[in-house]
């Protein structure tokens, strides 16, 4: 299979049944991507394909195959972070960091689609994951923050 992540080109073989979160991780070393439930309930596997937030844990590796991918590892641009990691630094919205990747990329989206939300509607989008640190105020201040600079 042929993808482009995060503006590289790869041609991979990926067997039928392998999710594309798996590809991600295993294959291309890509390991921002985190895997959580496996159900697509957590939210912490969420990429970017075509340009649309996507469950990569749902998906299979060849339903990729010809789409631009991004994953976290493609949020910064070079040293800079991107203002929403920024906005996490700066909000301690980190926490462990296990869910962050997939929240980050979500944000990414929903910010692009909405980029003045209301504080319940940062809320209303993040009740798609799952932050087993239970940091939700923080990870709604940083999205608010992040929105208030123009973060997409």
């Amino acid at each position: 299979m042929a993808v482009t992540v995060n503006g590289r080109r790869y041609r991979e073989p990926a067997p039928d049944r392998l999710l594309l979160s798996d590809f991600l991780r295993h294959r291309l070393g890509l390991t921002g991507t985190h895997v959580g439930c496996e159900h697509g309930v957590c939210g912490s596997c969420t990429v970017h394909l075509d340009g649309a937030a996507v469950r990569s844990c749902l998906l299979l590796a060849a339903q990729a195959d010809g789409t631009e991918l991004r994953t976290v590892e493609g949020l910064a641009d070079g040293d800079r972070l991107h203002p929403l990691q920024e906005a996490f630094r700066e909000h301690f919205a980190l926490q462990c960091g296990f869910c962050t990747p997939g929240i980050l990329m979500a944000a990414v989206d929903f910010l692009a689609h909405n980029p003045t939300p209301t504080r319940r509607e940062v809320a209303e989008m993040l009740s798609g994951h799952l932050c087993r640190c239970t940091g939700y105020a923080p990870i709604i201040d940083a999205i608010a923050a992040a929105a208030e600079v123009g973060a997409e």
